[in-house]
């Protein structure tokens, strides 16, 4: 029995995990969030660690509120970052595996291919500042077996997302204006969550390794909200509009598509169309 400390558990990655876990008998699950362990709080986790003879810690806790971010810069480098490095000091010192998630915002969307892990990054807001700390941190204390995957564009239907969000206009209006400039690809939390359980017993390296993780393919915004209206037979009509007449104080990267190949290779799994996933995800609404 292989004993897994989860933190951020009540996120979407977190909520993910929780319903995935009882597809792995192998796994003892230990769910926290930050009312039950504050992993900005070293001495706290380490007594959590040694007490629950934890030898995995996949760590989902983040500061996600990318406009929120830009006034709580502290805060967010607190969770982000800081905490970061307090899980891989532990890590290194009780030779536990640890896998962090990070974000496609650490770069600054200015290319036209799909990022690899290697590709210099450049964050354009506190957000994606705050992740790049929390890896570099990583990478300094450098524990064995662990890496960090970069996921981009999270959605399930728990939580505030994307998804989420569309659904609930679709029902009031009769028009949704959604960003048409800004390119990615769509990652579906639970095919994440799964990916990461199945992992686990290979990692192995000497080194922090970085992965890049999302579903198959490339959309922007807008087209990511016609394909959730046309799986729902929603009535409502999307409106494509420009980046620059959405009202939002933060630089959000033009183009962060992530190469997926070093993780499908790595670990030798196949990865889902975003298309084929939303469907998948949506389907559990019926």
């Amino acid at each position: 029995m292989t004993n897994i400390l989860i933190t951020g558990s009540k996120g979407q990655l977190g909520t993910a995990l929780q319903h995935s876990a009882d597809n792995y008998p192998n796994y003892k699950c230990f769910f926290a969030d930050k009312s039950t362990l504050d992993i900005t709080t070293p001495d706290a986790v380490e007594a959590f660690i040694t007490t629950n003879t934890i030898t995995v810690i996949i760590n989902c806790a983040a500061y996600t509120n990318v406009d929120k971010a830009e006034d709580e810069e502290a805060l967010a480098t607190k969770i982000n970052a800081i905490a970061v490095g307090n899980l891989a000091r532990i890590s290194k010192k009780h030779n536990v595996k640890l896998i962090h998630i990070s974000t496609d915002y650490v770069f600054d969307g200015t290319t036209e291919k799909p990022y690899l892990e290697t590709d210099l990054t450049n964050p354009q807001n506190k957000y994606g500042f705050t992740k790049l700390s929390g890896e570099t941190a990583l990478q300094e204390i450098n524990p064995k077996n662990a890496i960090i995957i970069r996921t981009s564009w999270l959605y399930s239907l728990n939580g505030k997302n994307f998804v989420n969000t569309m659904l609930r206009l679709f029902n009031s209006n009769k028009t949704v204006k959604v960003v048409s400039d800004q390119i990615g690809s769509p990652t579906n939390a639970t095919d994440l969550a799964n990916l990461i359980f199945k992992i686990i017993p290979t990692i192995n390296n000497n080194k922090v390794e970085i992965y890049h993780y999302s579903n198959k393919g490339i959309c922007s915004w807008f087209q990511f909200a016609q394909k959730i209206a046309e799986i729902t037979k929603s009535e409502c009509t999307v409106v494509p509009i420009a980046s620059k007449d959405f009202n939002s104080k933060v630089k959000r990267p033009k183009y962060s598509l992530l190469n997926t190949e070093k993780i499908q290779q790595t670990f030798h799994v196949e990865i889902l169309s975003w298309q084929d996933s939303l469907k998948q995800c949506l389907n559990k609404i019926n």
